[in-house]
């Protein structure tokens, strides 16, 4: 395995052993198991309310939903912006770094077993600071997401009924349908909507396939470089980071597993479909359309054909922000209740805060989606702002804490510690391009305003 795992010099169980998490010693192994650390859900033998049963296969479906829904919308209009070839490398090496970064997470929640959220590996790395700045991140790229979904089901519903109301009254809609599926506090509970949200998006994917394929002839109309300024090339470049900004549920999803172990499964799942599926839909899409191509992309596929495509993407449009918005409403409801007891009940102030907390976060996700309701904008912000640290920057980071003090202690780890700089750097200069770029772009962006009837073009 590319990683190694050494601890900080300490007189820890990881380090008296060298440091190595995936070890197979069974005598080490029990020894770890035995050592107390404040496991978020407990002995849950005779709880009402179980957590730990969430199979590998079901984690990848979850992370598949949550990450691939609206991410592969704005691909296409990447391919236009950067010209096919730069794009086309950027997707396929942001995504095996992704699978790089990922298996580093899953690593340091191994080392790490009480790590529920990314306020938990915030705390680790700098203390009490560390758990507030990484959980207000947490909470509020969540909440950037779900406001990004209200702001594509509002596309949506302009699209299909061609603008038959207020925008305000469909954004308001989206929220509400949101909120009442959110409601299930298991994620277990959640893989029902995260399979169809996945053939939601897939089907509708097709269906603009098939759509731009008859529509045009294809190959006239496209670039395989482009002459492009750094604001339209970071937006898109912004776009396919976007793409996959899946990592920051990890820690939840792993603390939900029956065998946390089987992450590595899932997370393979996830990152070999996603490239696989992202170069396809990205190519052929943009390989017919050429330059003018919509984003969203269902926006591509024709005058019929982009409402039937829409149609076919309702259920990951809601679904999928459903379940991002899961990740942040269940942050909030396990720093309130961890070590109350209260989790695994389902009395009055158990359910009614679980509501509450659903309640605040979606309307603050209105207001979001208002005040931004540009597709593009919001998800070159978010990915900017979050989606650089959280499935990049902090995964080096990660790795250079377990491997405090043994930085250079061979030429392998030389090599990774580099590699593992460069990881941090990366998502600096991803966050502080993007943030640029998006800024610029929300500035000179007239034609949508906020809080109108009109708000959102198709």
């Amino acid at each position: 395995m590319l990683m190694e795992g050494v601890p900080p010099p300490s007189d820890s169980i990881e380090n008296k052993h060298g440091g190595d998490p995936m070890y197979q010693d069974d005598d080490l192994k029990a020894e770890v198991d035995n050592t107390p650390y404040d496991d978020p859900f407990g002995n849950e033998a005779t709880a009402e309310v179980k957590y730990k049963t969430l199979k590998w296969w079901q984690c990848g479906m979850f992370m598949i939903a949550e990450s691939v829904s609206l991410g592969v919308l704005s691909l296409p209009a990447a391919l236009d912006a950067l010209g096919f070839v730069p794009a086309l490398i950027l997707i396929v090496g942001l995504g095996i770094l992704a699978l790089y970064t990922g298996m580093i997470i899953g690593q340091f929640r191994e080392r790490h077993p009480h790590i529920h959220n990314l306020a938990d590996a915030g705390e680790i790395l700098m203390g009490r600071f560390g758990r507030e700045l990484f959980g207000l991140g947490q909470i509020l790229f969540s909440i950037f997401i779900m406001g990004s979904h209200i702001v594509t089901f509002t596309v949506m519903m302009n699209t299909i009924t061609e603008h038959g109301t207020c925008s305000i009254v469909f954004s308001i809609v989206g929220m509400v349908i949101c909120l009442v599926l959110s409601l299930p506090r298991t994620i277990k509970n959640m893989t029902y909507i995260s399979i169809a949200s996945f053939l939601s998006i897939f089907s509708a994917v097709m269906i603009t396939m098939i759509g731009v394929g008859v529509q045009y002839k294809g190959g006239d109309n496209i670039y395989a470089t482009q002459e492009v300024g750094l604001y339209r090339a970071f937006t898109a470049v912004t776009n396919i980071v976007f793409a996959y900004c899946a990592h920051v549920a990890f820690f939840g999803l792993i603390a939900e597993m029956e065998e946390p172990k089987d992450f590595t499964k899932a997370l393979c799942l996830l990152q070999g479909f996603e490239i696989a599926f992202y170069v396809t839909a990205a190519t052929v899409i943009y390989y017919f359309v050429g330059t003018g191509v919509a984003s969203p992309a269902l926006g591509s596929a024709g005058p019929l054909l982009k409402k039937v495509a829409y149609g076919v993407a309702m259920p990951t449009i809601i679904g999928a922000g459903v379940v991002n918005g899961h990740v942040g409403l269940k942050y909030i409801y396990v720093r309130i209740f961890r070590k109350s007891g209260r989790m695994h009940k389902r009395d009055l102030v158990s359910v009614g805060s679980w509501v509450g907390i659903g309640v605040t976060c979606w309307v603050i996700a209105w207001i979001i989606a208002e005040g931004i309701p540009s597709f593009p904008n919001i998800v070159s912000l978010i990915s900017s702002l979050f989606a650089s640290w959280f499935t990049y920057g902090l995964s080096g980071v990660y790795w250079l804490h377990m491997n405090w003090g043994q930085w250079f202690s061979s030429p392998r780890k030389i090599v990774l510690t580099i590699i593992n700089f460069l990881i941090f750097c990366i998502g600096g200069i991803i966050c502080g391009l993007g943030l640029y770029a998006s800024g610029k772009a929300i500035h000179d962006d007239s034609a949508r305003a906020s809080f109108t009837c009109a708000n959102t073009a198709d």
